[in-house]
Formats: structure tokens, C-alpha cells, sequence
């Protein structure tokens, strides 16, 4: 079944602000809320189809690639893929959820727990042809890792975190508020149902440190700039027991001295010379795949555009490529030779040209001595 469009979905338009789209969400979460709407299969697909939705609008990065590419762009991208189920939404959206039912924290049905870790990003600047041709680089990625010292317990050598007093090792404490059952992470040991009394002096409890991974990171040919590419489990760690996050690898596209791009296609400006305009020849036209003879046309105005059908970029989603578009423009020197300067003032004298006289300059260069 296709997808419906996220605007459409969030009942706004393409236009509109970070808050409205946060506000529309937050009415059709209140509307199609799980413990409004118990046992309703119906309702709690419009929840799971809201939060998608606004995951993705939310985020200005994946909300210009929707923009732009649509369902099909975030697919390709590892994005916009959706919510299993209604508690995959409250983790996700667990601040939201707490500002409409008056707190903070996970949720119905939250179950407490190992945390997953955070999701990461890399900002990737990437010249002009290695985005169009693919390529592999390798990037050191600031993160954290599980303390060596303690092996991220948190606790000092020969000690052990204990069991929470406040959750009594739940990692989570209960409250009701007219029908809904919230569950909170317990204050005190932030949802792990441990606390410690002696912290490894290494990391000062947290169980954690700083390192830097080196990673090989494969760009697919046709990136764009402000894509993303998500590598999974390759973000921050989480708790004991649980998931890594992920890493997006956010592509910044190099200008380019020659090339620019609009979107699959290159366009370009290359120069001629007068005689190749007037008469026609060969001239040499740059492309991402090496120079490439092409045969000028007799009599071809400066600033006429040529197409090299299929030498521009090849799409990201492996649909083909675009084309070159090449502005060919007439090159007029900057200073001639004394037989060139002759055979353009006889052209001119030819056309009925009115220049100016060769004298002029000469008399110029003898007043101001240049």
C-alpha cells in the first residue's frame, strides 16, 4: 500500500512552520491516542502514521529530502521508515507526550530498562566529482565507549552499583492521571534501576569515554548536498543490553571550479573562439568522465547551450543519469598581435564596423606613458 503524503497526513501545508506542524501532531496524537481509542486497530495505525509523518517534517534535513525526492528519497536514504507499534512512538516521541499529559518521560507502556544510545552526526564535505562518481571514505567519529577501567559498571574496582532505593530496581516509577498510565524513569538512577555508592575514579561513574572511531564510509554515486546516509549501530552506545544508535553521515557538497549542478544534471560554461564560431570546428568539452571532442556547428552564436545527453549525474536510486548542459561562449583575448589586430580591422572594415583607430591608443599610451 503507498504512502499518503506527510502533509496531508498532518493536515498541513508545505509551507508551514516547525510549530504548526509540532501543533497539528500534537491534536491527532490527543485524537488517536491508544488509551482514548482501546482495541481501535484503525486509530492506532492514524497514531503511528502521524508520529512517521512527523518525524520526518520535524527534522529539517529529512524534510527537504522529502521535499525534493518524496517516500522514494528517504527509502534510498534509510529514512521514513515507520513505527512497529504504538511504543515505538512514545520512545520516540517521549518530550512530546510529556508536555500533552502534563510530564516528562516515557510513557504507556514504557517498559524501563537498558537505554539505546543516541544517534549520531557527521558532517561529510565532499568534492564535486567524488559525489558524482561515488566514492569510499574514511572518517574518525567522535563518540562514546564503554570505560576499560570499569568495563562500564561506573563503580570503583572491587565495589558493585546496588539496587535503586527509590525504584527499587524497576528503573521506573508509576502515575495516573485521568486514564492514562504514565510511567516514568526513576529520577534517581535515570531509568537503570542501579546507583553507585563508589565511582570508578576513570569516569567518575558514568561508565563511559570519549574515544574516536575511524570508520569506512561508502558514497554511493549521485549524493546530493544535505543528503544523508545513515549507518546502523554506529552511533553513540547505550546501556548494557541495548542498542547502539545510528550514525548520519550529512553530505556537504565542495564548489566546484567548472561544474555546477542542478540536481542530475551538470551545467557548465565552455569557451570558443571566434574563428570556431564563425567557421565551425572542434573544440574539447570537459565532463565528469574526462574530456570529450565536440564538433562546433558554422556560425554558432556565443552563449548557445549544447546537451550531452546521459554525461551528467547518475541518480542516487540507480535510475539513470542526467545530462551535461554546456553554454558555449566566444572568447575574446585580452591584447593582440600586430597581424591579428590587422585581420580584425579588416573584418571590421568588411562588416562596415566602426572602431576605433589605432592611433587613439597609440596617442593614449604617449600622454599617460603607459
Amino acid at each position: 500500500m503507498s504512502k499518503r503524503d506527510y502533509y496531508v497526513v498532518l493536515e498541513v501545508t508545505k509551507t508551514a512552520s516547525e510549530a504548526d506542524i509540532k501543533k497539528s501532531f500534537r491534536a491527532l496524537a490527543m485524537k488517536h491516542h491508544p488509551d482514548k481509542n482501546p482495541g481501535n486497530k484503525d486509530s492506532e495505525a492514524l497514531f503511528k502514521e502521524a508520529a512517521e509523518a512527523y518525524e520526518v517534517l520535524s527534522d529539517p534535513e529529512k524534510r527537504s529530502t522529502y521535499d525534493r525526492f518524496g517516500h522514494e528519497g528517504l527509502r534510498g536514504q534509510g529514512m521514513g521508515g515507520g513505527f512497529q507499534n504504538a511504543e515505538d512512538v512514545f520512545s520516540q516521541f517521549g518530550d512530546i507526550f510529556g508536555e500533552l499529559f502534563g510530564m516528562g518521560g516515557r510513557q504507556r507502556g514504557a517498559k524501563a530498562g537498558p537505554r539505546p544510545g543516541a544517534d549520531l552526526e557527521y558532517v561529510l564535505a565532499l568534492d564535486f566529482l567524488d559525489a558524482a562518481k561515488g566514492t569510499e571514505q574514511e572518517i574518525q567519529v567522535p563518540k562514546h565507549a564503554f570505560c576499560e577501567t570499569c568495563d562500564g559498571s561506573g563503580a570503583k574496582a572491587g565495589s558493585s552499583p546496588v539496587t535503586c532505593d527509590t525504584c527499587k530496581g524497576a528503573g521506573e516509577v508509576m502515575q495516573r492521571q485521568a486514564f492514562f498510565q504514565i510511567r516514568t524513569a526513576c529520577p534517581r538512577c535515570q531509568g537503570s534501576g542501579k546507583t553507585i555508592k563508589d565511582p570508578c575514579g576513570s569516569c567518575s561513574g558514568s561508565g563511559r569515554q570519549r574515544v574516536s572511531d575511524k570508520l569506512k564510509v561508502t558514497i554511493p554515486a549521485g549524493v546530493d548536498d544535505a543528503m544523508q546516509l545513515r549507518l546502523s549501530g554506529k552511533g553513540d552506545i547505550g546501556d548494557r543490553g541495548a542498542r547502539n544508535g545510528d550514525l548520519y553521515v550529512t553530505i556537504r557538497l565542495k564548489e566546484h571550479g567548472l561544474f555546477r549542478r542542478d540536481g542530475v544534471h551538470v551545467l557548465c560554461t565552455v569557451p570558443m573562439s571566434f574563428p570556431t564560431a564563425c567557421l565551425g570546428g572542434r573544440i574539447t568539452i570537459p565532463t565528469i568522465d574526462g574530456d570529450i571532442p565536440y564538433d562546433v556547428e558554422a556560425g554558432t552564436p556565443s552563449g548557445r547551450v549544447v546537451t550531452l545527453r546521459g554525461k551528467g549525474i547518475p541518480s542516487v536510486q540507480g535510475r539513470g543519469r542526467g545530462d551535461q548542459h554546456v553554454q558555449l561562449v566566444v572568447a575574446v583575448p585580452k591584447s593582440l598581435g600586430a597581424r591579428e589586430e590587422e585581420l580584425v580591422r579588416e573584418l571590421a572594415a568588411v562588416h562596415d564596423t566602426k572602431v576605433r583607430d589605432k592611433s587613439f591608443w597609440e596617442d593614449l599610451k604617449t600622454k599617460f606613458n603607459f
